[in-house]
C-alpha cells in the first residue's frame, strides 16, 4: 500500500492570480475544505504546497496554493497529481477501503476457483463497478454489492465474489 493517496489533478489555470482548477479524484470533494497540505507530483519532481483557498465550481474544486499569486507561478502545473500522506486522508468507515489499495488484488469466487485480478473501480452513480481483468485479457464488470461482493481481505489481498446468473 502507499504511504500516499491521489486527491486531483491540476486540469488547467483559473484566472490570473494563481489559482488552479482541479478535477477531483476522491469521492467528496469537499474533503478538499479540510486539507492544509498536498504534495504536488508533476512527473519530475515533488513539491509540497500549502492550500491557502478553496473554493467550487461545477464538478471541479479551484485551489489557491500560498506563495503562488499569478497565473505564470502556477501554469507549468497543469496535470500535476495531487497527493496526501495516508495519515491525511479520510477516515474509513467498516468495509470502506480506498481504491489505490485495492487495485491488483486477486479475485477468487465463492466457488474457490481463481477469477482474475481487480483492475479498476468505477464509480457510477448507484454504487461502484469493480473491473476484473480474467487471464484470457477479458473483463468483467462487478457491481459492488452485497449479492456479487462476498469478502475483501485486504491483508490477505484476495476478494471472493459471486458470480450471479446473467453476470457473465
Amino acid at each position: 500500500m502507499n504511504d500516499e493517496l491521489q486527491v486531483g489533478v491540476i486540469t488547467q489555470t483559473h484566472g490570473i492570480r494563481g489559482e488552479v482548477k482541479v478535477f477531483p479524484t476522491t469521492d467528496d470533494a469537499n474533503r478538499f475544505k479540510k486539507l492544509k497540505q498536498v504534495t504536488l507530483d508533476t512527473g519530475r519532481e515533488r513539491i509540497p504546497m500549502e492550500i491557502e483557498g478553496v473554493k467550487f465550481f461545477k464538478q471541479f474544486v479551484i485551489l489557491k496554493f500560498k506563495g503562488y499569486d499569478s497565473i505564470n507561478d502556477v501554469e507549468k502545473y497543469r496535470q500535476g497529481k495531487l497527493m496526501v500522506v495516508r495519515d491525511q486522508a479520510v477516515r474509513l468507515k467498516k468495509d470502506e477501503y480506498f481504491v489505490a489499495d485495492m487495485i491488483g488484488l486477486s479475485v477468487v469466487t465463492d466457488e474457490g476457483e481463481e477469477f482474475g485480478t481487480l483492475k479498476d473501480v468505477l464509480a457510477t452513480g448507484a454504487n461502484d463497478v469493480y473491473v476484473v481483468e480474467r487471464e484470457d485479457g477479458s473483463e468483467v464488470l462487478f457491481p459492488a454489492i452485497r449479492d456479487c461482493i462476498k469478502k475483501v481481505d485486504m491483508d490477505g489481498r484476495v476478494m471472493e465474489v459471486h458470480i450471479m446468473e446473467g453476470l457473465l
